[in-house]
C-alpha cells in the first residue's frame, strides 16, 4: 500500500470513527429526549385528573397529542430522513386531529358536524402537504446525489485525461528517469 493509499485509509478510518461516535451521542441525546418527553406528558396527565368531563377528556387528547408529537419530531431530528420528517408530519396531523375532535364533543348538532368536517379537513390538507414533502425530499436528495456522482465522474475523467498526458511526456525519457517520471505521474492523478 503506498502513503497515499494508507494515508487515505487513515482519513477515512478516523471520519468512520468519528461518525460513529457522532451516532452515538445522537443517539444519547434522542434516549435523554425521549425520557424529558415522557415525565412532561406524566406531569400534563397529573393536571388533567382535577378535571372532570369533555375538559377532562381534551386535557388527556392535548397531553397524548404533545407527547406523540414531540416523540415523533425527536426521532426526526435523530434519523434525519425524508420518511422521519414526514413520519413526523403525519403524527402532528393526526394527534391534532384527535384533540380538535375531541373539542368537538362539547357542540351538538350541525355545530359539532361542522366541528369534525372542520378537523377531518385540517388533518387531510396536513397529511397531503406531509406526502407532498416527503416526495420532495426524496426528489431533492436523489438528485444532490446524482449531481454529486456527476461531478465525481467529471473529475475522474479530467485526472485520466491529464494522466494520459503526463505519461506521454515521460515517453521521451528512458529507463529509470522514464520509470520515475511514470511513477511520479501515477502518484499525482491517482493513478493505481
Amino acid at each position: 500500500m503506498n502513503q497515499q493509499s494508507r494515508s487515505g485509509a487513515t482519513l477515512l478510518a478516523t471520519l468512520l470513527l468519528a461518525l460513529g461516535t457522532y451516532a452515538h451521542a445522537d443517539s444519547d441525546t434522542y434516549k435523554a429526549q425521549k425520557q424529558t418527553i415522557e415525565a412532561r406528558h406524566d406531569a400534563a396527565k397529573g393536571q388533567c385528573k382535577n378535571l372532570a368531563g369533555n375538559a377532562k377528556d381534551v386535557c388527556q387528547a392535548r397531553a397524548d397529542a404533545d407527547r406523540d408529537i414531540a416523540l415523533a419530531e425527536a426521532e426526526a431530528a435523530d434519523k434525519n430522513t425524508a420518511d422521519a420528517r414526514a413520519d413526523a408530519a403525519r403524527t402532528r396531523a393526526k394527534s391534532e386531529y384527535k384533540v380538535k375532535a375531541e373539542q368537538c364533543d362539547d357542540l351538538a348538532g350541525n355545530k359539532k358536524d361542522v366541528c369534525v368536517k372542520e378537523a377531518k379537513a385540517a388533518r387531510d390538507k396536513a397529511l397531503a402537504d406531509a406526502d407532498a414533502r416527503e416526495k420532495t425530499d426524496k426528489v431533492s436528495s436523489k438528485a444532490a446525489a446524482e449531481e454529486h456522482d456527476a461531478a465525481a465522474k467529471a473529475a475522474r475523467e479530467k485526472r485520466d485525461a491529464d494522466y494520459k498526458v503526463a505519461k506521454e511526456r515521460c515517453d521521451e525519457l528512458a529507463g529509470d528517469a522514464k520509470k520515475t517520471c511514470v511513477d511520479d505521474a501515477k502518484r499525482r492523478f491517482g493513478q493505481d
